[in-house]
């Protein structure tokens, strides 16, 4: 893998963060195989890799990480700093798949059809996720009216500090609501 200079990270962020499914995509390809390496590594238990595959881990945690990024969650600076969050986001699906399995292992037997049961590539692909403006607009429509200014702030590219002052608030809290906002529209999204 190229490592990207500061410079062009940064400018490939602030696209990510205006939406640019181009640079979306370039990101995935830039850092998507140093990923599935990832995930490989922490798939270690054979009957979770016998019901899920690198590539679906892979997928929602980018579809997670866009969604997030275009509503200026995260304040990325470096290279290394997407890499480190991605690979909590990994250590993070990879758990919380490894509990759904566990938990569900009674759920199903081996005459249950097929289509009753969560199998690798049943899931939408990154691409579909990036790419659905109606996806990003549904996020959108749930956030409320203050939600939705800090988040187009930050979207800008607008720091922390500007938006704080421009709305007269903390910048940790301002931070936390719209953390606690997005968390709140992705699970009323499903993911």
């Amino acid at each position: 893998m190229v490592k990207l200079d500061s410079e062009k990270f940064l400018q490939l962020m602030h696209r990510v963060r205006a939406g640019d499914e181009t640079a979306a995509a370039e990101l995935v390809q830039h850092y998507e195989p140093e990923i599935r390496r990832d995930i490989r590594l922490r798939l270690t238990n054979p009957k979770l890799r016998r019901v899920v595959d690198s590539m679906d881990i892979s997928q929602s945690v980018f579809g997670n990480f866009f969604v997030r990024a275009v509503h200026g969650e995260f304040e990325l600076d470096r290279p290394e700093q997407l890499m480190g969050l991605l690979s909590r986001m990994v250590t993070n699906k990879v758990i919380d798949r490894h509990r759904r399995e566990t938990s569900r292992k009674a759920q199903y037997t081996v005459d249950d059809p097929v289509e009753n049961r969560n199998l690798p590539g049943s899931t939408p692909t990154a691409s579909a996720i990036i790419s659905g403006e109606e996806l990003l607009h549904q996020f959108q429509d749930r956030l409320s009216s203050d939600e939705r200014e800090i988040a187009d702030l930050r979207r800008n590219g607008v720091p922390w500090s500007e938006i704080a002052t421009t709305l007269g608030q903390n910048a940790d809290a301002l931070r936390k609501q719209l953390t606690r906002a997005c968390s709140r529209v992705m699970t009323e999204l499903g993911f």
